[in-house]
């Protein structure tokens, strides 16, 4: 050992700032965003007599059921752990697990029908992937208690004008509607109706609920042996024989054919819950045109089949119909869904002795999000900055903490500049990162004369950009002036346009 090496203690190895796959940190345009999003959407939910609740992040594993799509093992697809009580509890995968259980838990105090919505995180332990992640926020309003289709027709009512409330044009969006009993009575007509087939009728379901993502041809080889995908990764599928996957071909292209009743009655009417089906999609139709949603906003579509196993009637789907660019190809496609819901008879019912119905929609926030963005949106664009009020002196920290109540008293987003003040230039870089409107400048000569300097950094950094010669841009100072101290929120409500 050389000398002067015994006993050198070894550095610390530094920790690796990451975030775990599948999760993300939410930056603060986003968050803006969102919050208006979800500000419009609750207002709408109100406007129909819906009140908010909220439910844990946590329940208990066997309150939220294994409804999972895309997940054949029991309690896949959720966060789970055990408590000190050796109780199995779960971060929850939807918002709709838990209302069932609060609703059943308060069932004799709550009145019937229940309207409720909730806005929340959700969780999903499953692999993560472009746009995919573990943790998401979703907005659902659901009514319990009500069996007539007359709420899911509400429902499909309300969310086309969730689509308009947060800017989406009539046109660019469409809310398309189905019946989960019309799709039991194309299976009882193929031949796997019975509880022996279950496994396969699942399989099925998720197969037809990736119409969008893969196309007919990448579904009907889901319904046969299964799909290679891109990445050389193979999915099983239903082993379907080919006359029974030209069954459901059949029903998913109903939509595309000029008789729509007519052909989903010779492809699932022949069982007795497909004419049920039929016959509740009839009738949300109806309603549909009554109330004047007929105009093309809410359709009828066999395709729509929703991946969750708890559905058991009428289903819906909100989908984008204006054209994004794909980062893949490069070409023009569908934006596509942005949300859903449907009806969930049983799932109240678990926990009671009498069966209680239920019908809801669910926001997909962050789709919704990457939606608008895509529109370009003014009204929930990027969110404006506080206004910055620069330290000249150290000495007068309290003259700028009293500027800065001064603007806050008069409803305007304000902050000192808490950093390093030896470099000026650096403060109004702070605040040009900070997307601030405009800077508040006083040093000794405005303490002098009582005024105070004020930088509009939004029309500053348009003039500053056709001046080229950097002794004019320092005599000119553009979207620079002067007002009298005690006048300076005036000046700065006036750059607000406030």
């Amino acid at each position: 050992m050389k000398p002067g090496k015994a006993g050198k203690a070894k550095k610390p190895a530094r920790l690796k700032a990451r975030t775990p796959r599948g999760f993300r940190d939410v930056e603060p345009d986003e968050i803006a965003r969102v919050d208006w999003m979800l500000g419009a959407i609750k207002k709408v939910y109100h406007s129909y007599g819906f009140d908010p609740i909220e439910t844990p992040f946590v329940e208990y594993t066997e309150s939220l059921g294994k409804f999972l799509p895309d997940e054949d093992r029991p309690n896949q697809g959720v966060f789970s752990f055990q408590d000190d009580d050796d109780e199995w509890l779960s971060l929850r995968y939807d918002l709709t697990a838990p209302l069932a259980r609060h609703v059943a838990e308060n069932f004799d105090r709550l009145p019937k029908p229940h309207r409720s919505y909730r806005s929340g995180y959700v969780f999903r332990n499953e692999k993560p992937g472009p746009g995919r992640f573990r943790q998401f926020m979703q907005i659902d309003a659901d009514t319990v208690g009500a069996a007539s289709v007359a709420a899911d027709a509400e429902i499909c009512m309300m969310a086309a004008d969730c689509m308009e409330a947060v800017g989406i044009k009539r046109g660019d969006y469409v809310i398309r509607v189905n019946n989960r009993k019309v799709l039991d009575g194309v299976m009882e007509a193929i031949g796997i109706g019975g509880p022996e087939h279950q496994r396969t009728r699942i399989t099925v379901l998720r197969a037809i609920d990736k119409l969008d993502r893969l196309g007919l041809e990448g579904v009907r080889q889901l319904l046969g042996e299964g799909r290679k995908d891109e990445s050389g990764d193979f999915t099983r599928g239903a082993g379907l024989s080919d006359e029974q996957i030209a069954g459901v071909s059949v029903f998913i292209e109903a939509g595309e054919r000029g008789s729509l009743y007519e052909h989903l009655g010779a492809v699932a009417g022949k069982a007795e819950t497909g004419r049920q089906g039929i016959a509740e999609l009839r009738d949300i139709e109806t309603l549909i045109e009554a109330a004047g949603y007929g105009d093309g906003r809410v359709v009828t579509d066999p395709s729509v089949v929703r991946g969750l196993e708890y559905y058991t009637g009428p289903v819906y789907e909100a989908e984008l119909t204006f054209k994004v660019m794909d980062e893949k190809t490069g070409r023009p496609i569908r934006f596509g869904s942005v949300g859903g819901g449907g009806r969930y008879d049983g799932l109240v019912g678990r926990f009671r002795p009498e069966s209680v119905p239920a019908t809801g929609f669910s926001v997909g926030v962050s789709r919704l999000h990457a939606a608008l963005k895509a529109l370009e949106d003014g009204e929930a664009g990027t969110p404006q900055g506080p206004v910055v009020v620069t330290v000249m002196e150290r000495n007068r920290m309290a003259d700028y903490q009293k500027m800065a109540a001064e603007l806050r008293e008069a409803g305007i987003r304000a902050e000192v500049f808490l950093g390093n003040p030896k470099q000026f230039g650096k403060q109004l870089d702070y605040a040009d990162r900070r997307g601030s409107p405009c800077a508040v400048i006083a040093g000794s000569d405005e303490f002098e004369k009582n005024i105070v300097q004020i930088k509009d950094l939004v029309i500053g950094k348009v003039a500053a950009a056709e001046i080229e010669d950097h002794q004019k841009w320092k005599a000119e100072r553009p979207g620079q002036f002067e007002v009298p101290r005690e006048g300076f929120v005036g000046a700065v409500k006036g750059v607000l346009g406030v």
